[in-house]
């Protein structure tokens, strides 16, 4: 498999529709067998593209990895914690990387991406919630998240397991080319 030439950019209306698939592709590989079939299959790309572009457009902090040759290939929401209970200042609301380009760098380029917003910010500290079923449970604490809290919360009806992962030090590196968000 060749490199990816990865960017990370802060994202634009007219990435929704990529960011939806991206979002749905990865639930789909990520989720099946893990939640409802009918959850999973609920799912469309004008709803979801709709969604991203209203968040964008709102303001909210979203960020594109993008690859020279492939386009978007993964996203991350962020923004301030939203439960200040915990003692984080920060929160990685989402962080999904198209199931093609798994293992190749990208989720680490976003959750990079991410901490330099947030020391930007002046944020010291970031939480990231996950499904406790979720393989990324084990790419969080590669990335130095420890494991903090865990709930149940209903994912549209469902009670759902997560776990969260804490980061009191934001590592940033400037191996993944970053533009200015």
């Amino acid at each position: 498999m060749n490199d990816l030439a990865l960017s990370i950019r802060a994202a634009r209306p007219e990435d929704a529709a990529d960011l939806a698939r991206i979002y749905i592709d990865s639930w789909h590989d990520t989720y099946a067998g893990v939640i409802s079939h009918e959850m999973l299959g609920a799912m469309t790309l004008e709803r979801h593209t709709a969604r991203w572009k209203s968040v964008i457009k709102a303001g909210g902090t979203v960020l594109v990895a993008q690859d020279a040759q492939h386009g978007a290939i993964g996203l991350t929401s962020l923004g301030g914690a939203r439960d200040k209970s915990l003692g984080y200042d920060g929160e990685v609301y989402t962080l999904y990387v198209d199931p093609a380009f798994l293992g190749r760098g990208c989720g680490r380029a976003l959750m990079t991406g991410a901490f330099q917003v947030f020391k930007n910010s002046k944020m010291g500290s970031c939480l990231i919630w996950a499904h406790a079923r979720n393989n990324a449970c084990f790419f969080y604490e590669a990335m130095g998240g420890r494991r903090v809290a865990t709930r149940t919360t209903r994912l549209m009806g469902e009670l759902t397991p997560e776990i969260g992962f804490g980061w009191h030090q934001l590592a940033t590196s400037k191996q993944v080319r970053t533009l200015p968000f």
